[in-house]
């Protein structure tokens, strides 16, 4: 397995993943846009994992210079437990950690209590906040 930045020809196996992996995801979420938007911003920082000579998993981060991001962690499922999610999320910490970012946040669905146990394990903890959002423009 190798963790590597994307490139512009992963661009189908990468949406693929993120399909399977978020079935559900809104529509607003449309995987080539938000591929377009991450390269236009901090393209360094989008992150893939290859395993048998395909994309097994991706990961996004974000620094603003005052707390660091991280999402679209996907792991395929044929991938997981093979150390490919530990992988990304230690890159990607390395990387925001190298810009300065001295925390790190993500965002879990509500009821995947797999993801959080995940995060557990790498150190993370629920934090006591409410996530809120607003829709901008026509996104």
């Amino acid at each position: 397995m190798h963790v590597r930045p994307y490139e512009n020809s992963d661009e189908q196996e990468v949406i693929v993943r993120w399909e399977e992996v978020f079935p559900d995801a809104p529509s607003w979420n449309d995987p080539a846009s938000d591929i377009r938007r991450k390269l236009g911003v901090q393209r360094e920082l989008f992150l893939v994992a290859e395993l048998d000579g395909g994309v097994a998993g991706t990961a996004m981060g974000g620094y603003d210079g005052h707390r660091a991001w991280v999402y679209y962690v996907v792991v395929s499922s044929g991938a997981r437990r093979r150390g490919v999610g530990t992988a990304l999320m230690r890159e990607v910490e390395r990387l925001l950690e190298g810009l300065g970012a001295g925390k790190l946040n993500l965002q879990v669905r509500a009821g995947s209590d797999e993801a959080v146990a995940f995060y557990r394990s790498l150190g993370y903890s629920v934090e006591d906040r409410v996530s809120m959002g607003k829709r901008l423009g026509s996104r």
